[in-house]
């Protein structure tokens, strides 16, 4: 199914009709656990073809097996850090220890910030006479960054004003952490955190992997667990989830650089007597189904045609984006790992993909 292309702007904010990106819907996925339960085509804005059909061949298998790709929403927050100068380290000291026994006081100080906002949590850091706080919060539908950084600015002005012996920092102090890789997001979580799993019986692995569980599982520990440590990833051990963290991004008016946090994620793969268990843990999924671009034009029909407009609670449609786009990356890096235990089979794809335009592309089954 074709859909038209997601066009690039120029700074002056003109399409550029001669830099599209072409997009295309993928599935069914089918998709069962405690957010979805149902079959979804899933849009992905891409320049590398071979990126549909793979995902494609990940959705056909979610069809054929038992409870298809299972995704549990485990949890979520949103977060900001703030930077604050204290007089000291002990003056840093005493301020943390007396905000973290007003905590009520700053859930209302939030509450007073927007009608969705609501204070999770406060965590910290000291260093030398600095204070990184970093807040976590619900944000309703909206992804949150501008959301979070009112909520901020509010707390910010509240704590300069009840707190002796501080001063601005910034409203921002990369504790939070926004778009980069860092340990924090993994242990502490940002966005949704998702967990999918996959059973395959053998008989599916041979027939539309061309491959065994085995090999598949071996491959993980080799490729994802210690290719990554030795590389030097941090709280990452997986093939590619940025590819498909950023189709859908693209194609559903996220912002597209929260895939540096997005793309911290763990494969896990177990051989169980010739059956394939296939997991994929996403800790740090930042979408939004309001706010931005989202609301109208490409993104909000996209969004639409994903049930993701549909009148529900507040923040169960972010809810459900978040699992579309944790089962989207399942269904991918199923698929790729399984290319990759086949010499050749990965290169065979993209010269037969990329070589011809992207509308002769078809899918794999």
């Amino acid at each position: 199914m074709n859909q038209p292309h997601l066009n690039q702007t120029h700074a002056a904010g003109a399409p550029d009709s001669s830099a599209p990106v072409p997009l295309r819907w993928v599935g069914p996925i089918r998709i069962t656990g405690n957010t979805v339960n149902e079959e979804v085509l899933v849009p992905l804005a891409t320049f590398e073809s071979p990126l549909w059909p793979s995902t494609q061949r990940g959705a056909r298998i979610s069809t054929m097996i038992d409870g298809g790709v299972v995704a549990v929403l485990v949890d979520e927050r949103m977060t900001r850090s703030i930077l604050l100068e204290a007089d000291d380290a002990h003056t840093a000291y005493r301020a943390v220890q007396h905000l973290s026994a007003s905590f009520a006081e700053l859930q209302t100080v939030t509450a007073r910030s927007s009608r969705y906002a609501r204070l999770l949590r406060l965590t910290h850091q000291i260093a030398a006479n600095l204070i990184f706080l970093r807040f976590e919060f619900a944000t309703g539908d909206a992804a949150g960054h501008n959301m979070t950084t009112l909520a901020g600015d509010h707390l910010m002005n509240h704590i300069l004003a009840t707190v002796p012996g501080l001063r601005y920092g910034s409203i921002s102090g990369n504790y939070c952490t926004d778009k980069k890789a860092t340990a924090v997001n993994g242990i502490l979580g940002r966005g949704k955190n998702v967990v999918t799993e996959m059973l395959l019986p053998g008989e599916v692995v041979k027939a539309r992997l061309h491959t065994t569980a085995a090999k598949i599982a071996d491959l993980n520990v080799r490729k994802n667990l210690l290719g990554t440590l030795l590389a030097g990833g941090i709280r990452s051990a997986n093939a590619h989830y940025a590819n498909l963290l950023l189709a859908f991004y693209l194609a559903t008016g996220q912002d597209a650089a929260n895939i540096v946090e997005g793309s911290q994620g763990v494969t896990h793969a177990e051989d169980r007597d010739g059956d394939l268990y296939f997991s994929c843990t996403l800790p740090n999924i930042i979408v939004g189904t309001t706010g931005s671009a989202k609301n109208d034009g490409f993104a909000a029909a996209n969004l639409t045609r994903l049930g993701c407009r549909d009148e529900r609670e507040p923040g169960d449609n972010a809810r459900r984006l978040a699992v579309l786009v944790a089962a989207t990356v399942a269904c991918g890096e199923l698929s790729l790992l399984a290319a990759q235990t086949n010499p050749g089979e990965l290169m065979r794809a993209h010269l037969a993909y990329e070589r011809r335009p992207a509308s002769d592309a078809r899918s794999a089954s």
